[in-house]
């Protein structure tokens, strides 16, 4: 299947197939959370898995260890902001929530939310993002 029009196929080096191979390979990691970190599609990825070239049996992944959440405080002075329209922040079943919220920004940069999540909170972190 030929990808859309206007659409330039991506060429991966040998490094970055290594890294997401190697990246696929983490325990507790899906083959699909990778291929959504990278915009591809997760078979291109079990290719180059099956593939020795980019992957070996003993190989473990050379991946930083993931360091503990830590919050700052902020302060946030001079911004007015117009009224926000009124949102229903619950109803009767319970407040509503998304499994998955995916943003574009401008920029070109994504802003990805999984799992179970109130959409009270994603308004109140986009209205952030835009003061």
């Amino acid at each position: 299947m030929a990808g859309k029009k206007g659409q330039k196929k991506r060429v991966w080096s040998d490094d970055e197939k290594r890294s997401i191979c190697a990246q696929a390979r983490v325990t507790g990691v899906s083959v699909a959370q990778v291929a959504r970190r990278y915009a591809m599609n997760t078979n291109l990825i079990h290719t180059w898995l099956r593939d020795p070239r980019f992957t070996s049996e003993g190989q473990t992944a050379e991946l930083p260890e993931p360091e503990e959440a830590v919050f700052l405080p902020i302060e946030v002075s001079g911004v007015t902001s117009a009224p926000a329209p009124h949102i229903p922040r619950s109803s009767p079943t319970g407040p509503a929530t998304a499994q998955r919220v995916d943003i574009t920004l401008s920029n070109g940069r994504r802003i990805l939310v999984e799992g179970p999540t109130a959409l009270s909170a994603i308004v109140a972190m986009v209205e952030g993002l835009t003061q």
